[in-house]
């Protein structure tokens, strides 16, 4: 485990400890967000070196203060291209010596020591393959040529996100390219092209490139946490989601992989996203029913036994013929969510569409599925409570079919958030005649439930 929870204080140590003592007492500049920033200041304090750091703006709120306290740090430039420009400056006008994140031999070789740790707990049994992330080429460059130097039956394989594949495009043209757009999922800083020292290793050197999606990376963190109880970063977690893919899709057996987790830096609020996207067994989809009672449990019931982890649905208008849902299942396979849309679609009065991989929906749509209908009347909407275990939505649904069914349900929202309460909004038509039989169902239910009729986020938002 390193001191900054990240592979980069190897490289910015090794840089920084073998420049010369004029070199240090002149001092260091580095372009540097994040890891490399943690990396530069702890190395630099520790061999009491001087450091300016270069960073994007907006990336120093996310330093700690313990860091901050060892260097100068500076703000420059909206992306790394223009941080590293000033940089470059600083290192001219200044007679400072460049720690540069990835694209130098000290920095590489530092980096690289990883593969002979690597190399030396495995000398019983070598693995087939060791999977590293790639970024800007700092980390699988100095481990390619350890590997393949002592070691060359080993497989080095990169591992990349899609849409921030900077060496599978660039050993493609056999030169390196830069990407525009950068996922800044993994590349925080928004590195767009690998190094060139880098590539010229990585392309000899790596023998295979592999992409993963973010919903992959996600669920890697996910695998990690639950054998290791560690955290990953994305950038420490990918090389994970990459053994995965990569054993799947070759159909590998009983071969021994290492996967390198690079950092540990989890910004906190991206667990939520995280969470939301690392269950790999949750599929999304869309489904139409008919507007009409006993709908809902219908559908379930075509569904269970599989657990539903989401619902979402608001009436369009009085006199519509069909509800549209957004929902999530959870399925073992693939084919077993292939099987329950089938098993909808062949119902004939419903359909049923697979969400699964489409980026709109899981992004943004599930959040803004339904809205304000053009006319609901007698309507009451209700927060209601549940202990949250495998088939309590069946069993509330299951209730409210059997003691409201007089009433149409216009609203119904549930997420599963893996707490010990189920909380789902619901909405029901209650003309003002049924007033006090509804209220007596309610006092029967056996749930919490409170009304939310008249809160103003309800009424601003979906009434």
């Amino acid at each position: 485990m390193q001191p900054t929870f990240s592979f980069n204080l190897r490289g910015a140590y090794n840089k920084i400890a073998n420049l010369t003592q004029a070199q240090q007492e002149k001092g260091i500049v580095a372009c540097a967000a994040g890891n490399h920033l943690e990396g530069v200041a702890f190395a630099a304090a520790k061999l009491g070196v001087d450091a300016i750091v270069i960073a994007p703006v907006g990336t120093a709120q996310n330093v700690s203060h313990s860091t901050k306290s060892k260097i100068t740090m500076v703000e420059h430039g909206a992306d790394f291209d223009a941080s590293m420009k000033e940089a470059f400056r600083v290192a001219q006008t200044e007679g400072r010596s460049l720690v540069h994140p990835f694209d130098d031999p000290l920095v590489i070789a530092g980096n690289g020591t990883i593969a002979m740790e690597i190399l030396k707990e495995t000398s019983g049994e070598r693995p087939a393959a060791i999977f590293a992330p790639v970024g800007g080429g700092g980390l699988i460059a100095g481990l390619a040529a350890y590997v393949k130097e002592v070691a060359p039956d080993v497989k080095v394989i990169g591992v990349e996100a899609e849409g921030a594949n900077l060496l599978e495009v660039s050993m493609k043209e056999g030169s390196p390219v830069a990407i525009p757009s950068v996922n800044r999922f993994t590349e925080e800083v928004g590195i767009k092209t690998i190094g060139t020292e880098n590539f010229r290793l990585c392309k000899d050197l790596v023998d295979e490139v592999v992409t993963v999606s973010t919903d992959e990376i996600c669920s890697a963190i996910k695998d990690i946490f639950g054998d290791t109880r560690s955290l990953m970063e994305p950038t420490g977690a990918i090389s994970v989601a990459g053994a995965k893919k990569y054993a799947r899709v070759k159909n590998a057996q009983n071969e021994k992989y290492v996967a390198v987790l690079a950092a540990a830096n989890m910004d906190f609020d991206r667990l939520r996203f995280v969470s939301e996207r690392s269950d790999d067994r949750e599929r999304f989809m869309a489904v139409k029913i008919p507007e009409k009672i006993g709908s809902y449990q219908e559908l379930y019931n075509v569904i269970f036994p599989h657990n539903m982890t989401e619902f979402t649905y608001r009436m369009d208008s009085e006199g519509d013929s069909v509800a549209r849902i957004c929902m999530s299942i959870q399925t073992k396979t693939e084919d077993e969510f292939v099987n329950v849309v089938k098993a909808i679609n062949e119902r004939g009065d419903m359909h049923a569409t697979d969400l699964a991989s489409n980026e709109l929906a899981k992004s943004h749509l599930r959040h803004l599925a339904g809205g304000r209908p053009e006319n609901v009347t007698n309507e009451r909407v209700f927060r209601i409570e549940f202990p949250e275990r495998p088939g309590a939505l069946k069993d509330f649904l299951e209730t409210l079919g059997q003691s409201a069914r007089q009433w149409n349900i216009s609203m119904f929202h549930y997420r599963n958030h893996g707490a010990d309460i189920g909380r789902v909004l619901v909405g029901f038509q209650v003309p003002k005649k049924d007033n006090a039989a509804f209220h007596a169902f309610l006092s029967q239910v056996g749930f919490r439930c409170e009304e939310e009729t008249n809160n103003q986020a309800f009424t601003h938002f979906l009434q």
